[in-house]
């Protein structure tokens, strides 16, 4: 169970991530709404996860998933270019989190 909460609290990073950016210094409303809510449910995921997951793993999890879909986000819906080397290193901390859970 604590796997499960920690991939869906790293996916709500990438939540509160981007609506950060796009809240314009906290003068947008929806979006400063959307980053606190989803501030809130990550953080208690990472935490209720990191009950039964080492700290040193589970954070570096929660980073990776929450950066990569950050990344991939925005270069897919914000116009952020994309390469083909950002992708390649994207799948590169995704390959590190997938060998995080199976050296656990």
């Amino acid at each position: 169970m604590g796997w499960i909460a920690l991939v869906l609290s790293g996916m709500l990073e990438a939540v509160w991530a981007t609506a950060l950016g796009k809240s314009a210094g906290f003068s947008r409303p929806v979006p400063s709404v959307v980053f606190v809510v989803g501030l809130l449910l990550s953080m208690s995921g990472l935490a209720f996860a990191l009950r039964t997951v080492p700290v040193s793993t589970g954070y570096a999890v929660w980073v990776g998933i929450g950066a990569a879909l950050t990344a991939a986000y925005a270069m897919l819906f914000d116009g952020e270019p994309a390469s083909t080397v950002k992708i390649l290193l994207l799948l590169g901390i995704i390959a590190c989190v997938a060998g995080l859970k199976l050296a656990h």
